[in-house]
């Protein structure tokens, strides 16, 4: 039996440990990533930590309208030395239970529950903040790590066509068609363009460690990308009108509603502070007893003797507080227009955010129809022109120089089609959207 419950002990040991094995994709898309994230990323963790620390000081808010009861006793023992005393030890006891209940405050008490319960509403809003946040660098750095590697792959095309020329150029070279100096130019290049490689790959391992460090893994963890196939339908997606966006962020956007929440909690802080100018009646009641030695009566008796029951109502009048008052009812209000500027202030950011993702996004697809365009002309040039230099028609500089402009129109094209998709999904989120299925 027992050899029984250590096999199963070690499985129950072992389950966790497969299943967060199984959380890791081997190839990452962009939805797996921000799965990944809002999982396990440390900053939404903490908000939701926020949260429940938040709900129970709502709980703590409500408590408060309910009675206080405690209990109490003290015991003191004394010595008399003088030799007129009878008895120069005495003990004396006492026990009681006191109960008190506050009837009227102001309305403070109620007040403070109205700002705990939206105190609260704006944690689940920081929750949801703190997820938007990670999804933006998110989609940042995947989109990088996209570019990249296709900027890779271009560099590698581009020494595949380096090395082809510079071997074409040397069988020139050795039967006298080209000059030394031709040859030593296509070599120069062949050797820029594989730095360029390495150049593209560093940028590569540089991102891809961005990606990583963003989705928090550890540092012998590897990440590889299922890189998605982007056609011009996935730049050119037709996008809703500016204005519209706006509207729409402004009311799904997170830190909106809390900015909303915040001018709420600032307009109750007034009322508490008024609070302070009004009455407040409490109600209390207690039972005690107690005993002391060195009176001949029987412990039983005087706690008898002595007990007690006790009922009462305070009233307390505010005459003059030395100002605090009236100075916590200005403060408030000056937290109030604080709070209004500090919502006023997001509405200006939120402007500022969505406009530059759609000025982004449209001029990066207006962009790469050009690009495409300049690419083809590009190409097709470039391609005559290698021709032409084999057959003694063109010279390396000339040669040279239509290769640069292929390979920076290749670039290009890449940078619009990328800033295009990203501006794209950003503006997704902004819109409270899911992001493309196909990345």
């Amino acid at each position: 039996m027992k050899r029984y419950y250590f096999i199963f002990c070690f499985f129950l040991l072992l389950f966790p440990l497969s299943m967060i094995a199984q959380e890791k994709p081997q190839t990452w898309t962009l939805k797996t990533c921000l799965d990944y994230a809002l999982e396990h990323n440390i900053q939404v963790k903490k908000s939701k930590v926020s949260l429940l620390s938040g709900e129970e000081d709502l709980k703590q808010a409500k408590a408060q309208l309910f009675p206080s009861l405690s209990a109490s006793s003290s015991h003191n023992f004394s010595n008399y030395p003088s030799s007129n005393v009878a008895d120069n030890n005495s003990y004396t006891g006492s026990y009681g239970v006191n109960a008190s209940l506050k009837l009227f405050d102001g309305g403070k008490r109620l007040n403070a529950i109205k700002q705990q319960d939206l105190q609260t509403q704006a944690d689940h809003l920081n929750i949801e903040q703190s997820e938007d946040d990670i999804r933006i660098a998110l989609i940042q750095a995947y989109m990088q790590v996209l570019y990249a590697n296709e900027a890779v792959a271009i560099n590698k095309s581009t020494v595949d066509v380096s090395q082809a020329q510079r071997d074409r150029s040397e069988e020139l070279y050795k039967a006298g068609s080209i000059s030394k100096v031709d040859l030593s130019q296509i070599e120069s290049q062949l050797s820029t363009d594989k730095y360029q490689l390495v150049v593209a790959e560093k940028n590569l391992a540089n991102y891809k460690l961005q990606l990583k460090q963003l989705l928090e893994l550890d540092i012998e963890e590897e990440i590889e990308l299922e890189i998605p196939e982007l056609t011009s339908a996935d730049v050119m997606i037709p996008l809703s009108d500016k204005q519209e966006i706006y509207n729409t962020a402004l009311s799904v956007m997170p830190e909106m509603k809390s900015s909303k929440l915040n001018v709420e909690i600032s307009e109750l802080e007034i009322k508490k502070a008024k609070a302070g100018y009004l009455p407040s009646l409490s109600l209390s009641a207690g039972i005690g007893t107690g005993h002391s030695s060195g009176t001949g009566i029987t412990f039983k008796d005087q706690l008898w003797d002595r007990f007690s029951e006790s009922v009462g109502l305070t009233v307390s009048i505010p005459i003059f507080s030395n100002r605090e008052n009236k100075t916590a009812v200005n403060k408030a209000k000056l937290a109030v227009t604080t709070s209004q500027l500090e919502l006023l202030n997001t509405q200006k950011a939120l402007l500022k955010t969505v406009e530059g993702l759609y000025l982004d996004a449209t001029s990066s697809q207006e962009q790469y129809l050009s690009a495409e365009d300049r690419l083809n002309a590009v190409q097709q040039s470039y391609r005559q022109t290698e021709e032409q230099f084999f057959l003694g028609m063109k010279n390396t500089l000339e040669l040279l120089t239509e290769k640069s402009n292929w390979l920076s129109a290749q670039q290009e094209l890449l940078q619009t089609k990328y800033m295009a998709v990203m501006s794209i999904q950003l503006l997704n989120i902004y819109q409270k959207k899911t992001v493309d299925e196909k990345l």
